[in-house]
This record gives structure tokens, sequence and C-alpha cells, in this order.
């Protein structure tokens, strides 16, 4: 069953980390990275996110083009199978992402909860 975007949380701010004028990391593409952590493969997390293989194919490239290292290492496919795995600087990319996200959350949340206040009750369903 593929996620939507009705099951993420839509009273957070969301990151985005830019450097130049590239979203380096973001949401979708943190999303992306622990999806193929949990299942072991990029088109696994491409079905599990409802995107297609080619979009997860170049998220990752792109990610991990991004770093001095890569996030994700891929295994190509064959006799022995194929598979993804997130490294560990990609283990270490995820826990900071997720910390500075808790902090930005943290630090507006009272400004969020009385901005939600002005929402339509039903503007999120």
């Amino acid at each position: 069953m593929a996620r939507t975007q009705s099951k993420r949380r839509r009273d957070v701010p969301q990151v985005r980390i830019l450097f130049g004028s590239a979203t380096t990391l973001g949401p979708g593409k943190i999303e992306l990275i622990e999806t193929i952590r949990r299942t072991g493969s990029i088109s696994a997390a491409a079905r599990d996110l409802g995107m297609s293989y080619r979009r997860a194919w170049v998220l990752v490239d792109r990610i991990n083009r991004c770093f001095a290292e890569p996030l994700v290492a891929t295994a190509t496919g064959g006799p022995g199978g194929g598979g993804a795995q997130v490294t560990a600087l990609g283990q270490e990319v995820l826990k900071r992402y997720r910390a500075m996200e808790a902090k930005a959350s943290a630090s507006v949340r009272r400004e969020l909860d009385e901005l939600s206040s002005f929402m339509m009750p039903n503007a999120f369903d």
C-alpha cells in the first residue's frame, strides 16, 4: 500500500536543507532514505512511497552526489539479487536531520498552534 500525504503530520514545520540553489535534503528525500533503510531496496521503497522506480533512483543518485560519500549503497541485481542499504554516513545524516527537525518544531510550537487556530476545521483532511 502506497503511503499518502494524509499520513504525514501537517502541523509541523518542514525542514529543507539548501546548499546552493538546490534542496540537498528535505522531507521527501529523508522519507525515501528511511524507507530504503526499512525495505533494503530502492524499488520496494518507491512502491511504498507511491513513486516510480526511476524517480526514486534519480533522487538517490542526486542525494549521493551531494555528499562526500554515498548515503545509499546499491548492489546490482542478478543471481544473488540486488538491493540497497543506507550507509553509516546515511544513518548519521538521518539522525542529524531528524534532530534539526525536532528542534525547529519545538522552537515554533506556540506560534504554530496559534496559526493553526485560524484554519478551517477540515483543512487537513
